[in-house]
């Protein structure tokens, strides 16, 4: 008697966290090569600040007596300033500011976000009225006036910048946030997980934060450049960090305005490096929000 054909389902491997992030690498590639090549430059700009005290040729305040508003030479690439010190070095120490309150900023943005979004768009009623009140209430308030006003208050100083600019970006995050979470909250998985018991914290923590997950690391890339020029923008009216350690903005102004004329390399070498970090930032933000973005996936 003759065995039955018997049709033997065919295994698939499963799909690992690599394969997928090398899936999704490949198709932003293929499909935003600008995205890549600004991500490229972020990431490269991200390394130079890393290890800025092995790539500069000389300290960021070394300081060589005889070598004033220097002209660029093999020993100094981008010349000297007005008190000798060289430029170059100073722009890569300067990355390291600019790329910790982007990162680091973002970073504190986000995790200010989730916590007050999270709850608000997930409870609804009277909690997320009063809330979001506050929020309207700080927005009202011009973004660069609120932001020398905190300064003022708290003083000038990197971690003083960066946790004032977490706290100002991550409070007006939290409306996307919350709008994320309340397109998710109908969802029939939600439901079911009140429906068996499950506890608020779980429902936050296991069902809506990763779904709003995409969405948040596009709200990270996206934060960063505005950060980064809001750093600068400080930095350039004294309110930054402190003087000597470097900081583009801080390059921009002081000796850059007074000796733009006699020496436009002063201006010319920090802008340079501020806008191609902000643009690099903005491309690369964009590329992850047209991918990530299921409404914009068929675009």
């Amino acid at each position: 008697m003759a065995e039955p054909n018997v049709r033997v389902p065919e295994i698939r491997p499963r799909t690992t966290t690599r394969n997928q992030l090398k899936d999704f690498l490949t198709r932003l590639f293929r499909t935003k090569p600008l995205g890549t090549v600004c991500g490229v430059v972020v990431l490269v700009f991200f390394l130079v600040a890393v290890f800025a005290g092995l790539l500069a040729p000389y300290g960021f305040n070394e300081q060589f007596r005889t070598e004033f508003l220097d002209p660029p030479s093999l020993g100094h690439w981008f010349g000297t300033d007005n008190i000798g010190r060289d430029i170059f070095s100073r722009i890569i120490y300067g990355a390291r500011v600019t790329m910790l309150v982007g990162v680091v900023g973002s970073a504190t943005s986000l995790v200010v976000s989730v916590i007050i979004g999270l709850p608000s768009g997930y409870f609804g009623g009277k909690f997320d009225i009063i809330l979001q009140r506050f929020i309207d209430a700080w927005l009202v308030f011009p973004g660069l006036i609120l932001l020398i006003l905190l300064v003022a208050i708290l003083g000038p100083g990197l971690w003083n910048i960066v946790f004032i600019l977490g706290l100002s970006y991550g409070l007006g995050g939290s409306r996307s946030v919350r709008g994320a979470v309340i397109g998710i909250r109908q969802n029939a998985y939600v439901d079911a997980a009140e429906a068996t018991g499950a506890s608020t914290i779980r429902i936050l923590l296991r069902h809506l934060l990763p779904n709003v997950a995409p969405f948040l690391l596009v709200l990270v890339t996206t934060r960063m450049p505005g950060m980064m020029l809001a750093e600068a923008g400080l930095s350039f009216l004294g309110l930054g960090v402190p003087p000597p350690t470097p900081s583009w903005g801080g390059m921009l102004s002081g000796a850059a305005i007074n000796y733009m004329y006699a020496a436009p390399m002063l201006a010319i070498y920090p802008g340079v490096a501020l806008s191609i970090v902000v643009f690099s930032s903005n491309m690369f933000g964009d590329a992850l929000r047209d991918l990530l973005d299921p409404r914009l996936r068929g675009a």
